[in-house]
């Protein structure tokens, strides 16, 4: 009997074994670049770009998507944007370098009062809020919950409506009880690794990702059992969060641009943002043809001018979204022997890695 147990424990503890010295090179190979602020009773991490004198847009705060940290809305954002205005990159409760938190970080509401309370924190008083696919679902709730803190509100590709279905099968996994742990543990980041480059291609499908996004924006610290836990428990109450909670989008009054591709098959555009659009009154809705679920990086132009547009400009965000779909037009296709994307569902991650 004993020969039998040691048989069944050796491998799940050389299994954790592994993963915990993967998840320490994951931290040294990005090692946290903001700051740590306490918020009441737990630090959140941000990156804090101070006002310039250049400035001409207000206060700007970016808020990642699933699976993401910090690092992802750093590569698309702030050197187009340096200069322009003050910044604040924000790794949302219990993903890349912030703590958690208390229950109510496992809902949109709860992260947009965390980012609210650090705001208020490092001295900005109100902001545009950006926020791209799970980003947009603590976006639309900032706005909601704190309208004299928002000065606008850009959505990326968001996710912020009910849509048919559930989501992929590993994260109840990763939240159950015991089981949860050992998946975490043992299984996540094995797994992870091997579908990181296949998962991270399908996200910014049809269109190519750029040869160097895995080594800026550090997506594998998902993997460390703690942040694929907490990113799991953000995934399985979603969907009722958004059931009882995106009819109250009509209240937001900030001032809303709505930006999303037609070929995104992570997050369906006609349930969410066209779902925004009609709920949000007085918002524009841009949609650029061809472009996945990364407008953020493959339309960055168009965002700044919805940045520019929500402080006040004069911009044609169509014309400007006519623009970036004849430059895309023109980009090298996605290598076609890499694996293809899942089949389209209204919302998911694909494989163990993704972006929503």
């Amino acid at each position: 009997m004993l020969t039998l147990v040691s048989a069944i424990l050796a491998p799940i503890a050389a299994a954790i074994g592994y993963s915990s010295y993967k998840a320490r090179q994951f931290e040294q190979a990005y090692p946290n670049i903001g700051e740590l602020t306490d918020i009441g009773g737990y630090r959140m991490n941000a990156v804090h770009i101070e006002r310039p004198e250049t400035a001409d847009l207000p206060p700007l705060v970016f808020i990642h998507g699933a699976s993401g940290n910090l690092l992802d809305q750093i590569g698309a954002f702030l050197e187009p944007l340096r200069g322009r205005a003050e910044m604040l990159f924000v790794d949302r409760p219990g993903h890349g370098y912030s703590e958690r938190g208390g229950p109510d970080n496992a809902l949109p509401s709860g992260q947009a009062d965390a980012i609210a309370a650090l705001m208020e924190k490092r001295g900005i008083d109100k902001a545009i809020i950006v926020g791209h696919s799970f980003g947009g679902a603590i976006a639309a709730a900032f706005g909601v919950r704190h309208p004299e803190k928002t000065a606008g509100l850009l959505f990326l590709a968001p996710a912020t409506h009910p849509w048919p279905g559930g989501v992929d099968w590993y994260y109840h996994v990763s939240t159950a009880p015991v089981i949860g742990w050992l998946f975490n543990h043992a299984l996540v980041i094995p797994l992870g690794l091997r579908r990181l480059e296949r998962g991270t291609h399908n996200v910014f499908r049809p269109n190519p990702r750029p040869d160097d996004y895995i080594m800026k924006t550090g997506p594998s610290l998902v993997l460390r059992p703690a942040t694929f836990h907490n990113n799991a428990a953000d995934f399985v109450r979603l969907l009722d969060y958004f059931k009882t909670q995106s009819h109250l989008y009509i209240r937001i009054s900030a001032p809303t641009v709505i930006i999303t591709g037609d070929s995104d098959d992570i997050v369906w555009e006609h349930l969410h943002s066209q779902g925004l659009a009609r709920d949000i009154a007085g918002s524009e809705l841009v949609m650029i043809k061809g472009v996945g679920h990364k407008p953020d990086y493959l339309a960055t132009d168009v965002a700044i001018a919805a940045l520019e547009k929500i402080a006040g400009h004069d911009r044609d965000l169509q014309a400007a979204a006519r623009v970036a779909e004849a430059r895309l037009a023109t980009a090298v296709a996605p290598d076609a022997n890499l694996p293809k994307a899942p089949a389209p569902r209204p919302i998911a991650t694909p494989d163990l890695q993704g972006s929503v």
